[in-house]
């Protein structure tokens, strides 16, 4: 599936976070939102990835952005993932990747020789509007955070 530009309109969403509560895009209406997707909970470069955004949460809060992550992960999951690193921010799961195709961050992956479908790490600044301030394909689990800030200005 092709990728979101900036100015696409930000595909509407519905999923439990990881307290089991629906959790909708259009709950954020009126303000930004930093929206990253990563592979599997609680593996190396997502804890390092989910940990530097909440290092920066209160941050991004100053600069009026909320923070959402989605992943395959199942809620139960999520919730461990979220507990055991103190995240506190709303960790949704999509383990049928719809909300992820249409974000274009599900595609073929490679590891080991081996090719498989999966998650490409990605993350996405929303603007108040519902329209995409900034898309990172493939992006490095450190880089979220400094994308998120070169695109508040």
């Amino acid at each position: 599936m092709a990728g979101l530009s900036v100015g696409d309109k930000a595909p509407a969403f519905s999923l439990r976070d990881q307290n089991g509560k629906e959790v909708s895009l259009s709950d954020f209406k009126g303000r930004k939102l930093l929206l990253y997707f990563y592979p599997k909970a609680d593996t190396p470069g997502c804890t390092r990835q989910s940990v530097c955004v909440r290092d920066a949460a209160a941050e991004l809060a100053q600069a009026g952005t909320v923070v959402l992550d989605i992943s395959p992960d199942e809620p139960v999951k999520q919730k461990k993932f979220d507990e055991k690193h103190s995240l506190g921010f709303p960790l949704l799961s999509d383990p049928d990747h719809t909300v992820a195709q249409a974000y274009g961050v599900w595609g073929k992956k490679s590891m080991y020789g081996k090719t498989y479908e999966g998650i490409i790490r990605s993350s996405f600044l929303i603007d108040a509007d519902g329209r995409i301030l900034q898309a990172s394909y493939k992006v490095k689990p450190q880089d979220t955070v400094p994308n998120a800030r070169k695109a508040l200005g």
